[in-house]
């Protein structure tokens, strides 16, 4: 019954993540999408959301893999000997190897939970805080979940790009402006999730959202924000834009080292800036540009 690990799903997440959209990207819209089911999970097994979280956007490829489409199998469980409901075949370490399947995502999660609490193999793993999901994840790896010798890396640069920590506790990985108050601010928290992409602080606006209206609950000024988001005095929020709390940074995260990003259709130099929290000046200067680059889809722009 042992959780398989495809190579397929983890490329998909890594190509993914790497090559991203100009907007949410696959892996922010599934963390908004199953953070309170991995947050009601925690309270009722003492599994870190975290952990829930970035193993659900590694074995799923963030929602878009057969399995969790198909199935509503979000971490690659197998039927194994005390299954009876139905499955779906695919091929992993077999060409025909069973997959549960489930009738809604709520009990994958579910079914994910009873595995590690209920299982021998993970009893261990229970003695950590649920704020150690480090230590959670090298578990996870030296119990067996998956056979890919960086699984605790891969689920801790999840954990850590995408903040994912925040949810393990009431207070990690909260973003606080030294000019905010939690009573003034607590509204605008319950809404947005703050990330946390390449060291830099972000937020994912939303419908109503203003560069005033996030000035005032963050206490960042609107000047900064502009600025922070290279954006022009005019111009407005649409849903879905990526709202950087801090000055990005000159260069990519260090993981991305030697791994160009691939521009996407439709896709511009300012997209990747946004997606990747680096100034749009330091790309042009990384890759040699001229003022007058148009990206086409499938150029390689470097990142650090």
């Amino acid at each position: 019954m042992k959780p398989r690990f495809l190579v397929f799903f983890v490329t998909f997440f890594v190509v993914t993540a790497l090559f991203g959209q100009s907007r949410q990207s696959v892996q922010w819209r599934y963390i908004e999408n199953y953070k309170d089911m991995a947050i009601d999970q925690m309270r009722r097994y003492q599994i870190p959301a975290s952990i829930t979280l970035a193993q659900g956007l590694c074995e799923s490829g963030a929602g878009q893999s057969r399995l969790a489409v198909v199935a509503h199998n979000h971490f690659g469980i197998k039927v194994g000997s005390n299954w009876t409901g139905p499955y779906i075949i695919q091929s992993d370490d077999r060409p025909d190897d069973r997959f549960r399947k489930y009738s809604t995502d709520d009990e994958s999660f579910e079914d994910h939970s009873k595995f590690l609490r209920y299982g021998q193999r993970y009893r261990s793993l229970f003695n950590l805080k649920l704020t150690d999901y480090r230590g959670w994840a090298h578990g996870l790896q030296r119990c067996g979940y998956a056979t890919n010798p960086s699984y605790a890396k891969m689920l801790i640069d999840i954990i850590e790009r995408y903040n994912l920590h925040q949810f393990d506790s009431s207070t990690s990985g909260r973003y606080r402006s030294r000019t905010s108050s939690a009573s003034d601010s607590d509204d605008f928290y319950a809404q947005h999730i703050v990330y946390r992409i390449n060291k830099t602080y972000m937020v994912i606006a939303i419908a109503g959202d203003t560069w005033e209206k996030i000035s005032r609950e963050t206490g960042v000024s609107v000047r900064k924000l502009l600025k922070y988001n290279e954006r022009p005095k005019d111009s407005r929020l649409a849903i879905g834009d990526i709202v950087y709390l801090q000055k990005k940074r000159t260069k990519a995260d260090e993981s991305l080292k030697g791994v160009p990003h691939v521009v996407q259709p439709g896709e511009s130099l300012y997209d990747i800036a946004q997606h990747y929290a680096v100034r749009l000046k330091n790309i042009y200067k990384l890759n040699a540009l001229d003022a007058d680059y148009v990206p086409i889809p499938g150029d390689l722009i470097w990142l650090r």
